[in-house]
């Protein structure tokens, strides 16, 4: 059995940038769930099946092979073996990916593919219900939040940067809308778990996230 951190938490939390920093440190492979559920759009879209057909969806995910490994550094999302990463980033997979996350199979299938990647290698895993449903068994888990205000305003300075102009508030909106949708969903809703450590990285840089987490792991693991 590897060893696991999981890292849970609402939208723009930051989770992804902390998690690859904390497994590039630990030298743990950085499982990227979000990538494993666009690599699974990929298929479906692939497979011909439209975002609302659920029965279509259901049965095709079944058949999905995805997983991830480390080449030269580099995460790659293998799908049937393919190397996939080149096609996970369009609007077209994300719109897939948002409508088929949701659906309780394709759930099911994943969390198989995630819990079988962690049996095996030394992983930081984020997302919304790691520490519940994916490694309830970790050692070692935390929920990292920050105030809707901050979460908005990295994300409007990370959009200004790419020269896009947003609308703060409107950003904010969204943010409570996601974390309100996300909490209160049937399956696996967002939820801090009950042996994770709360951190709030509001008034935290990067730097001060990551070393609590990997003082937490020291500790645990």
């Amino acid at each position: 059995m590897g060893k696991s951190i999981a890292i849970d938490g609402p939208a723009g939390a930051g989770k992804s940038t902390i998690a690859k920093m904390v497994a590039k440190d630990l030298g743990y492979i950085y499982v990227d769930t979000g990538a494993m559920y666009r690599a699974m759009a990929l298929y479906l879209i692939r497979q011909g099946i439209d975002r609302d057909d659920t029965a279509g969806i259901e049965k095709a995910c079944e058949d999905a092979d995805i997983s991830i490994e480390y080449e030269n550094g580099q995460q790659v999302v293998l799908l049937m073996g393919e190397n996939v990463n080149a096609y996970l980033r369009t609007e077209e997979v994300g719109n897939m990916a948002s409508a088929s996350s949701a659906n309780a199979k394709v759930r099911e299938k994943l969390v198989d593919l995630q819990k079988k990647l962690a049996s095996s290698k030394d992983v930081v895993m984020d997302g919304r219900d790691i520490g519940t449903v994916v490694l309830p068994d970790s050692r070692c888990k935390i929920y990292l939040t920050a105030s809707s205000a901050v979460r908005a305003k990295r994300r409007y300075d990370e959009l200004t940067e790419k020269g896009i102009t947003s609308d703060i508030k409107q950003i904010e909106a969204d943010i409570i809308e996601r974390d309100n949708r996300d909490m209160s969903r049937e399956n696996s809703p967002l939820k801090q778990a009950e042996d994770a450590v709360l951190i709030d990285s509001s008034d935290m840089t990067i730097d001060e996230v990551k070393n609590a987490i990997l003082a937490k792991a020291k500790e645990r693991l």
